[in-house]
């Protein structure tokens, strides 16, 4: 009785804290899509493991940057293992609309928590090269995507860029395409660098998203890390520390990769 009616209470003190983020007025202030944004990072549907990344990932100052509203059609493509939508889903609850591109198996998770994800608008399938499309031309607000164009790239430059003409294609006139990036060395060879270290230089993102018809409206360095030698195979730093024991000292005090932070929008 006792541990049920625990998991009873933290339920419904879950779904309060998300009652609260869902039903502040989108437009009540200036700073309340910070204010929606940070409750949204500080939800307890959020693990210890997630939070502790926060230094690194910056989520209320990159979502700001990209210009993120919480009325907006927003598409997250390929969330991996939701870090971000654990953010994104409960901001956009009340006056949004999110859609996840995405293996089927994301759905798993999203059905464990409704309480956190009962309002995603849906899953669509998602896996390049086969499958890129992402829904009816000109039906959403804006695209991210988080540290997966190198993924992308590994299988070949045409599938990296079948994905932005997708992201371009479902984008209504204005809308924006988010990303963020394991970040080479400038100039450097993007297939190998992709396949080698799991970065890719700014510039070729860069320019091909121009070639696909973006313009560029912002490059951040919110998430830079300038300890970071960027020759280096991102997995062998924090969180995962994929070398040997004898360097994870070292690769702790050097901290998560350095990443670039792009914001485009479609004319």
């Amino acid at each position: 009785m006792f541990h049920r009616t625990c998991k009873l209470s933290i339920l419904l003190a879950s779904t309060l804290l998300l009652v609260s983020v869902a039903s502040a007025d989108p437009v009540a202030s200036p700073d309340s899509t910070t204010v929606l944004l940070q409750k949204a990072v500080n939800g307890n549907w959020r693990s210890t493991a997630h939070k502790a990344r926060d230094p690194y990932r910056h989520p209320v100052e990159t979502l700001q940057f990209f210009g993120i509203k919480p009325d907006m059609t927003l598409i997250e493509l390929e969330p991996g293992g939701g870090w971000y939508t654990e953010i994104l889903a409960p901001f956009l609850y009340a006056h949004g609309h999110l859609i996840e591109a995405s293996a089927p198996t994301f759905a798993a998770k999203l059905k464990a928590d409704p309480a956190v994800y009962g309002h995603i608008e849906k899953v669509i399938s998602f896996a390049p090269p086969e499958q890129v499309h992402l829904g009816a031309d000109n039906s959403v607000d804006m695209v991210l995507t988080f540290r997966n164009t190198h993924d992308w790239l590994n299988h070949s430059p045409i599938t990296l860029a079948a994905v932005f003409k997708a992201a371009f294609d479902v984008l209504k006139s204005g809308g924006v395409f988010g990303i963020t990036e394991h970040r080479a060395k400038p100039f450097a060879d993007a297939a190998e660098s992709a396949k080698a270290l799991h970065r890719i230089p700014q510039d070729y993102l860069i320019a091909l998203a121009l070639k696909t018809g973006f313009r560029l409206t912002g490059v951040s360095e919110i998430n830079a890390n300038p300890k970071d030698p960027e020759d280096i195979n991102v997995h062998r730093l924090p969180p995962d520390l994929a070398g040997p024991d004898s360097e994870h000292a070292k690769m702790k005090a050097i901290g998560e990769s350095d990443r670039m932070t792009l914001r485009f929008v479609k004319p």
